[in-house]
């Protein structure tokens, strides 16, 4: 009877973890998560966290971390298309645009506010928006969310860009190479992200508009993490991990300056094959407000300020395009 009662014991704890296995391995499914980063200030909380591995520590020892670095947000956006990442940093412009067309992703945090700057050549004189006539401006791409800010100045100015029968040309350049476009003289200016606009200052370019002078006093929203909803809904603890690690990056920069300096250093200098100059990061990290807060009525004005640059048609349903509920989860 003894040994009976043994068996009965054994088997039931057998069953107890089997269904524990079963109920974990429903919940995540997925033993790789493929996160996107760009070599950015406005990427800080990313680049913090991927190079503080606090990725690799959320996501635990059978999960395995992979980071694509891309240049620009069309190059997310094809990505994304293509199945190839989970999630990425990227600026709500191109997020926007690649939701409306169909790709199943989601806003789960913001990132980044301000961090943009609109510099000119320093052999060329122009003296602020109305200045921009008649000049070739680089953005990092087509329908970028500094692409659409350009567009809106220049109609607040009168002015208006080559494709649209203004004469401003706007040319999309990755911020990466802005610098030898600039010792190439192949455009007059940029509006870029920071660390960029920045390290273009320190190669001699003039400061046209600075972070507060580009939209809202800078109070609006420039990079947003974002992800894949199929990912998600299959793999919530995973997602839930992503943004703990996500917002321990934050937590970091906003603890010691100097130690986020010196990740951002080494994790753009790691894409890029350029270290920064310290002083032009420091100065670009200050121009940037690097949070996870996103400032829903900007991002729904700048909607439609991305309809009124002709990229897109209508205005995304933002409570489907943002979904704020894992990030609450893990802040409780």
């Amino acid at each position: 009877m003894r040994t009976t009662g043994m068996k009965k014991t054994i088997l039931l704890a057998l069953a107890l973890l089997l269904s524990s296995t079963l109920s974990i391995s429903s919940a995540q499914k997925a033993t790789t998560v493929r996160i996107g980063i760009f070599p950015n200030v406005t990427h800080a909380a990313g680049l913090v966290a991927i190079d503080q591995k606090f990725f690799e520590k959320e996501l635990g020892a059978g999960v395995k971390l992979e980071v694509r670095e891309f240049a620009n947000g069309s190059q997310v956006n094809e990505a994304f298309a293509a199945g190839a990442i989970d999630f990425s940093y990227v600026g709500p412009g191109p997020a926007m645009n690649s939701f409306l067309r169909g790709v199943p992703i989601q806003v789960i945090s913001a990132a980044a506010s301000a961090g943009a700057v609109l510099v000119s050549r320093g052999d060329v004189k122009i003296n602020g928006a109305k200045g921009l006539a008649g000049k070739k401006i680089a953005v990092p791409t087509r329908g970028s969310t500094q692409d659409i800010s350009l567009r809106h100045i220049l109609k607040e100015n009168g002015l208006g860009a080559s494709d649209m029968g203004g004469d401003v040309t706007i040319v999309p350049i990755d911020p990466a190479n802005m610098p030898a476009a600039f010792a190439g003289k192949q455009v007059d200016g940029a509006l870029v992200q920071e660390p960029w606009g920045a390290i273009l200052e320190k190669q001699g370019a003039k400061l046209v508009l600075g972070a507060k002078n580009i939209w809202k006093g800078g109070d609006y929203t420039t990079t947003v993490l974002v992800g894949n909803t199929a990912f998600m809904k299959d793999n919530p603890e995973l997602t839930r991990a992503v943004l703990r690690a996500h917002l321990q990056g934050i937590a970091f920069i906003k603890k010691s300056n100097a130690a986020a300096q010196k990740s951002l250093s080494d994790e753009i200098a790691r894409i890029t094959g350029q270290k920064p100059d310290r002083d032009a990061l420091f100065t670009g990290l200050s121009r940037t407000v690097v949070t996870e807060k996103i400032n829903l009525k900007t991002l729904e004005e700048y909607a439609q300020l991305n309809k009124e640059a002709g990229f897109a048609r209508e205005v995304p349903d933002l409570s489907k395009f943002v979904n704020l509920e894992y990030l609450k989860s893990v802040q409780k």
